[in-house]
């Protein structure tokens, strides 16, 4: 349920909403826009649905929200949610750029892939230090010593780091280098990863799964912003489906189912959803003209010796002009 306080309701009559909605044993989460205060009640289904709250001095409405997902819903925030990490913006009418190699593989690799980077005009700088592979013999990352050169690089370059978290073990080292915590679209469904990413106060990027639906992957997002973290960014990178041309089928309607049913930015990964270089710009461009928020592209200084996903690693020179296409199509969607 959500219940819409009135453009004239005083704190006093948002108080007596709240203790109401405790004193039936459930939770709320707060919206505040400019004009008017919006209340998301969670908890047992069967209680909501008992709950009469339009007699309340101050409530304008009380809505019961069909989907499962709520405080993540468009129903719960009519206005699109930006993201401020540090200072750099996703969402809204900002173009995010996440860019850099699938995996940290030494420090040479990693500070010239940044310069790269921040030479393309992107602003996050995207890295591997654990690597949840599918074979155990493939290269798995390079853990905590990888986490300190991405944020050297980061740091050098005015870049915000981006990687990926695998373990719920692991959150403490990741945030104290990261800025962005990534859960990968194998841990879309780690419930208790999402549960704590969301107790944390740093943004969390979500990829879709493998074969998740669009609601399942939006109630995965739920996960996390029942914990209170309402910081989230949510990743088209491909689903799997009986084309074996491509990688993975890279999905654009679900920009736009997402805009649709959600508040929260969505960017689009060309990288993953085609797995193939050669494909990365066009499909970069189309998810922009789709209305995405911003793209994490892997670009490696040589993809040919990359101990991983070199076969869609743009080099520095493609991802230049990769970037150039994408900011003109941007400014025809009123992003910069």
């Amino acid at each position: 349920m959500i219940i819409v306080m009135g453009p004239d309701a005083t704190q006093e009559d948002l108080v007596k909403v709240e203790k109401k909605i405790e004193a039936e044993g459930l939770s709320y989460h707060l919206s505040k826009g400019a004009s008017r205060t919006i209340v998301g009640v969670i908890g047992d289904k069967k209680v909501i649905s008992g709950l009469q709250m339009n007699a309340f001095k101050g409530v304008e409405k009380a809505v019961r929200i069909t989907e499962k997902y709520k405080l993540v819903s468009r129903e719960f925030r009519r206005e699109d949610t930006v993201v401020d990490v540090n200072g750099v913006k996703i969402g809204g009418a900002h173009l995010a750029v996440m860019a850099g190699p699938c995996a940290v593989e030494s420090r040479e690799q990693l500070l010239e892939a940044a310069e790269c980077v921040k030479r393309g005009g992107a602003g996050f700088l995207r890295g591997g230090a654990f690597k949840p592979r599918t074979s155990p013999y493939d290269f798995q990352g390079l853990a905590e010593e990888g986490l300190k050169m991405l944020r050297e690089a980061g740091d050098k370059f005015d870049l915000r780091v981006v990687t990926e978290i695998v373990n719920q073990n692991d959150i403490d080292l990741v945030s104290k280098y990261a800025d962005v915590l990534q859960v990968g679209a194998r841990n879309m469904q780690n419930f208790q990863l999402l549960k704590e990413v969301g107790r944390t106060n740093k943004p969390v990027l979500l990829k879709r799964g493998l074969s998740a639906t669009i609601s399942e992957w939006l109630n995965a997002a739920e996960y996390i912003a029942s914990e209170g973290n309402y910081n989230i960014i949510l990743c088209e990178r491909g689903i799997r489906t009986y084309e074996t041309f491509t990688r993975n089928t890279l999905d654009l309607s679900a920009v736009a189912a997402v805009k649709e049913l959600s508040h929260l930015p969505v960017i689009v990964d060309p990288s993953h959803g085609t797995g193939r270089w050669q494909m990365v710009q066009p499909m970069a461009r189309a998810a922009i003209a789709a209305g995405a928020n911003g793209l994490i592209i892997e670009v490696h200084p040589h993809p040919e010796s990359a101990l991983s996903d070199g076969d869609q690693s743009l080099t520095p020179e493609n991802f230049e002009a990769t970037m150039a296409e994408v900011k003109k199509i941007a400014a025809m969607m009123g992003k910069a």
